[in-house]
């Protein structure tokens, strides 16, 4: 099976291409030569870039139509930990993931992977929702919650 770049990947897809599990959101993309350090490895700040695309487009394409009649939040990083499993070279191919793991009232932590052939890093990151306007804390809205329950497998947090 041929690895679609730049798309998201179904279900089968993405078992196909060695994932654990299929996640709400895979993405499949190649290493560019810009993305290596001086010993021809994946630089550190390649991975930052490649899990925030990650979350943008889980963002927009999966959690989007829950804000459809809302204003839409500002979501602000509160923390992120990343860990490094096994070096990523040019050309390599590689899925990124995203999928909601808890939430709070106004908080969501994302447990985001990157794949190629087996498990190359991880991240877990704290998303804070924010009012439009910056200046308060903005709820997940229940349809989202559900959703992030049912099939993103997440649990609520006290």
């Amino acid at each position: 099976m041929n690895l679609r770049y730049l798309t998201p990947l179904t279900a089968e897809e993405q078992l196909a291409h060695g994932l654990s599990a299929p996640q709400p959101l895979a993405i499949a993309d190649r290493v560019r030569f810009s993305e290596l350090d001086t010993q021809n490895h994946v630089n550190n700040k390649a991975y930052m870039d490649w899990f925030e695309r990650a979350r943008v487009e889980h963002m927009f394409q999966v959690w989007r139509r829950f804000f459809v009649d809302l204003p839409r939040p500002r979501v602000a990083v509160h923390s992120a930990t990343i860990r490094y499993l096994k070096e990523m070279k040019e050309n390599e191919s590689y899925i990124v993931t995203s999928r909601a793991e808890s939430f709070r009232t106004s908080s969501i932590v994302l447990d985001q992977q990157i794949w190629s052939g087996d498990l190359r890093a991880t991240l877990k990151l704290v998303a804070v929702m924010q009012t439009p306007d910056g200046k308060g804390r903005y709820p997940v809205p229940e349809a989202l919650r559900a959703h992030m329950i049912e099939v993103e497998g997440a649990r609520a947090d006290a």
